[in-house]
């Protein structure tokens, strides 16, 4: 099949979300057919707004400069233009709505979000205290693009429910279909179930937003395991702690570059020498870092919150803890599973299995080549 696969920003930049529309790109390559990459769809007009909603922000108005009606008009005709005279099957948009609401096509479209717009207001910290008009253009080109989809793909239930249940989707064409780990090659598994040096208990905590990601309670379970009389270590890559959190035992990398080989091979070493992914989040859509952990063999240990639920499986590949959990429970559960060494290694067996079944870009590819031939098959819904 030909798919066009829509997006405003540059899917081959493996900053876009995280590299996670570049992984994706590259699995319908190798399981669906030919990907056309639409964008990026550069407008002047969407770095003016960004200056303006910072301006705006200093005065108390905030909006989501992003998700507008004229942004959302200019990037709709660049995307007709763009395909313009292209044979293709069928349209793929991957958080797409902004460019879909104003979007016109004869072709049948699958739109894939890790959650909806009604999900995000009070619960991500950037889109609370928006302004009511900023909400309510948002949530309409969230409407706009699940009614124009013949197929909504999302990560997890909690997303697929909420498209359903706020939005009117047809519940039989809206599937869950989880996110892979954004790693170049599968790390080796020998090694990964293999882990690090046993002679102190080596967590790992990778996330740019330390408070988001709840860095605290991260820091707190080090407290607690030394309090506890075991011998760990805490090494936080892609954030700066806040000020205060300090310890001989913590280690920081606020920044590694995947795209740099040489800081690429040094967080894949991070992550073979370390026994546990620890990431508390205070908020989740879909933690493609929880993948990265299980592929490595890590079992995670975060938070019964958004989309983690189904992501993770309690005893298979890690624990959920509820929100209020503090770092002492953490650490209570990490003395527990790293102190029975067969316990230990049959949770990494199991962490690795998920990855290796269900949390990886192949396993998503196929099931998506099921979706975007079904919707090419589907009748338009608009």
């Amino acid at each position: 099949m030909r798919i066009a696969y829509l997006t405003a920003n540059d899917p081959m930049d493996r900053r876009s979300w995280s590299g996670t529309q570049f992984y994706m790109a590259r699995a319908l390559e190798r399981h669906c057919g030919d990907v056309y990459c639409v964008g990026p769809l550069p407008l002047v007009s969407a770095k003016i707004a960004k200056i303006a909603s910072r301006v705006l922000q200093g005065v108390g108005i905030t909006y989501l400069y992003t998700h507008t009606n004229s942004i959302s008009r200019r990037l709709g005709k660049l995307a007709q233009d763009r395909m313009r005279g292209r044979d293709c099957d069928l349209i793929f948009a991957p958080a797409g709505s902004v460019v879909l609401a104003h979007y016109s096509t004869p072709l049948p479209i699958v739109y894939l979000s890790d959650a909806t717009q009604k999900l995000m207001v009070g619960y991500y910290p950037e889109f609370n205290g928006l302004s009511r008009s900023s909400l309510r253009v948002a949530d309409e080109m969230e409407r706009i693009a699940i009614k124009k989809s013949s197929h909504s793909v999302f990560p997890s239930s909690w997303a697929a429910e909420s498209a359903v249940r706020d939005y009117g989707a047809d519940p039989a064409a809206v599937h869950v279909v989880p996110f892979g780990a954004n790693v170049e090659e599968w790390p080796d598994r020998s090694r990964a179930l293999e882990g690090g040096p046993l002679d102190k208990c080596r967590m790992l905590f990778v996330g740019r937003e330390w408070e988001r990601k709840g860095g605290e309670i991260a820091f707190e379970a080090l407290l607690a395991l030394e309090q506890l009389g075991v011998d760990a270590e805490l090494t936080v890559v892609g954030c700066t702690p806040a000020k205060g959190f300090r310890h001989p035992s913590l280690r920081v990398f606020p920044f590694l570059n995947k795209n740099n080989p040489v800081e690429r091979a040094q967080l894949e070493e991070l992550y073979f020498r370390s026994h546990f992914f620890l990431l508390p989040t205070r908020a989740e859509c879909f933690s493609i870092a929880l993948c990265e952990a299980n592929a490595y063999g890590l079992p995670v240990l975060s938070t019964q919150t958004g989309g983690l639920l189904e992501l993770v499986r309690d005893g298979v590949n890690g624990f959920l803890f509820p929100l209020d959990a503090r770092g002492h429970a953490y650490a209570s559960r990490v003395q527990e599973v790293f102190g029975s060494p067969a316990i230990y290694q049959t949770l990494r067996r199991s962490s690795r299995e998920q990855f290796e079944t269900r949390l990886n870009w192949d396993a998503w590819g196929r099931r998506m080549k099921a979706i975007l031939s079904a919707a090419i098959r589907s009748p338009r819904t608009s």
